[in-house]
C-alpha cells in the first residue's frame, strides 16, 4: 500500500485531523482493521486499512491537521521488498562521547551528490526543525536512504548538550488551538457575511394553542417520545415552504436552484462550536415521526457520530435559544440556504386578544434571508405562514 493519505470522508471535506491513532509503528494491520480516527470539520470518523501489511511509521502526530491527500503514515504490504541496510555509517555511529570529539565530528558530512535532495519524513523533518539538526548531518536508515525520527533521536542522544545561558522570557499567552469544527464555523460564517447581502424581517407568535396541545401530546401513554417546541417550529417550516417554496430557493452562479423536500436543519450547541443535523422531508412525517428522528439526530451529533449526508442539504436552519432566556437575536445565514430562522424565548407578556387586555405566551422569530434570491414580501409572507402554523397548530397533525 505505501503510503497513507489523510482520506476525503465527504463530500465538503477539505483536511482532517488524527484524533487518535490506534495502530503504532511496528503493528500488524489487516485489511479492514480501523488504524486510526479521523476528526472531520463536523465528526469522528474512522479510517480503515484497505490492505494488510506493518505500520512502519507515523508521519502525523495525534491532534495535527492537514488537507486531504496530505501523506500521514506508511504502511508496508507483504510483497513490498525491504530496503536493505545502509552500507554508509552514519555520524551518529563514528562520535566518541567525549565533548570535544563530538563538535570536530559533527563537521563530517554524508556523501551526496551534487544537488542531492535530503529525503526524510515529515515527522524526522519536524522534529530536525524543532531541535535545530542539520539534516545534511545524517544519514538515513529508512526505505531508500531515507532519514526517519529514529535517525535524529539517535544523533540527539549520541550529541553531549552544551549549556546555553539564555535571559528569561515573558509567560506568552496561552493560545488553545482551534479545532476543526470551529475553523470551520470560522471559514464559512466569514464567506457568508462577506457575500450574502442579508436582511431580517421579525414576527411575534402567539403560542397559547402550540403549548396547549404539545401538552396534550405529551400526556398520551404509550412508547412514544415526547413533543418539544423545537419538533413543532420544524413542521411549521415545512408546512410553511409548501406555502411559499419561494424560501426553500438557494443561489448559484448559474442560477436560483430549487431543492426538493422541506429539508430542516436544527442548530445544536456543541461544546466548541455549532453543527445542524437535518430531518429529511418533512412535509410528508408526523409530528411523531419529526419528533423521534430530530432526537436520534442531537443524540449523534453531541457524540460526535454524524455521517456527511445527516448534516448536509439542508433547505432552511432554525436556531431555537429560547432555553437560554433569550428574547430575540439574528442567525447568520447557512450556505447554500437562502434562510435562517432565529427563535427566542416564549415569554407571559400583556397582549390585546379580542379586544381585551390579558396574558399571553409570546415568540420573537426573526428569518435571516439572502437578498439576492429572497425579498422582503416573500420573506414576510413565509414569517406570515409559519405563524399561522404554530397559532393554528391542528395542521401540525396533517
Amino acid at each position: 500500500m505505501g503510503q497513507l493519505t489523510m482520506p476525503k470522508l465527504g463530500d465538503t471535506m477539505e483536511e482532517g485531523t488524527v484524533a487518535r491513532w490506534l495502530k503504532k509503528p511496528g503493528d500488524q494491520v489487516q485489511e479492514g482493521e480501523v488504524i486510526a480516527e479521523i476528526e472531520t470539520e463536523k465528526s469522528v470518523m474512522e479510517m480503515y486499512a484497505y490492505e494488510s501489511g506493518v505500520l512502519t511509521e507515523i508521519y502525523l502526530p495525534e491532534g495535527k491537521t492537514v488537507p486531504v491527500g496530505t501523506p500521514i503514515a506508511y504502511l508496508r504490504t507483504p510483497d513490498e521488498p525491504v530496503q536493505p541496510a545502509q552500507a554508509a555509517v552514519s555520524p551518529q555511529q563514528t562520535q566518541p562521547t567525549a565533548p570535544e570529539a563530538v563538535a570536530e565530528t559533527t563537521l563530517e558530512l554524508p556523501r551526496r551528490e551534487p544537488g542531492e535532495r535530503i529525503k526524510a519524513s515529515p515527522l524526522a523533518r519536524r522534529v530536525a526543525e524543532a531541535e535545530n539538526v542539520d539534516l545534511r548531518l545524517l544519514t538515513g536508515t529508512g526505505p531508500g536512504g531515507r532519514i526517519i525520527e529514529a535517525d535524529v533521536r539517535d544523533y540527539l542522544a549520541a550529541k553531549t548538550p552544551v549549556p546555553e545561558h539564555r535571559p528569561a522570557q515573558p509567560t506568552p499567552a496561552e493560545i488553545k488551538p482551534l479545532s476543526s469544527l470551529r475553523r470551520t464555523i470560522a471559514r464559512r460564517m466569514t464567506q457568508s457575511k462577506q457575500t450574502v447581502p442579508h436582511f431580517y424581517v421579525t414576527v411575534e407568535v402567539d403560542m397559547k394553542e402550540a403549548s396547549g396541545l404539545r401538552k396534550e401530546l405529551n400526556s398520551l401513554e404509550g412508547d412514544r417520545p415526547k413533543i418539544t417546541f423545537t419538533d413543532m417550529m420544524v413542521k411549521a417550516a415545512a408546512v410553511a415552504l409548501s406555502r411559499v417554496p419561494q424560501v426553500g430557493q438557494q443561489y448559484t452562479d448559474e442560477g436560483v436552484r430549487t431543492p426538493p423536500g422541506a429539508n430542516i436543519g436544527i442548530a445544536v450547541a456543541l461544546e466548541d462550536g455549532l453543527i445542524v443535523p437535518v430531518v429529511r422531508n418533512c412535509e410528508r412525517k408526523t409530528l411523531l415521526t419529526i419528533a423521534r428522528e430530530t432526537k436520534e439526530l442531537v443524540e449523534r451529533a453531541r457524540q460526535g457520530k454524524l455521517r456527511p449526508e445527516e448534516y448536509s442539504g439542508g433547505t432552511i436552519t432554525i436556531s431555537n435559544l429560547g432555553m437560554f432566556d433569550v428574547d430575540s437575536f439574528i442567525a447568520i445565514v447557512n450556505p447554500p440556504e437562502a434562510a435562517i430562522l432565529a427563535v427566542g424565548s416564549i415569554t407571559d407578556v400583556p397582549a390585546v386578544v379580542d379586544g381585551q387586555i390579558t396574558i399571553r405566551p409570546r415568540m420573537k422569530v426573526t428569518i435571516s434571508a439572502d437578498h439576492r434570491v429572497l425579498d422582503g414580501a416573500i420573506a414576510a409572507r413565509y414569517m406570515q405562514e409559519f405563524k399561522r402554523a404554530l397559532e393554528q397548530p391542528l395542521c401540525l397533525l396533517e
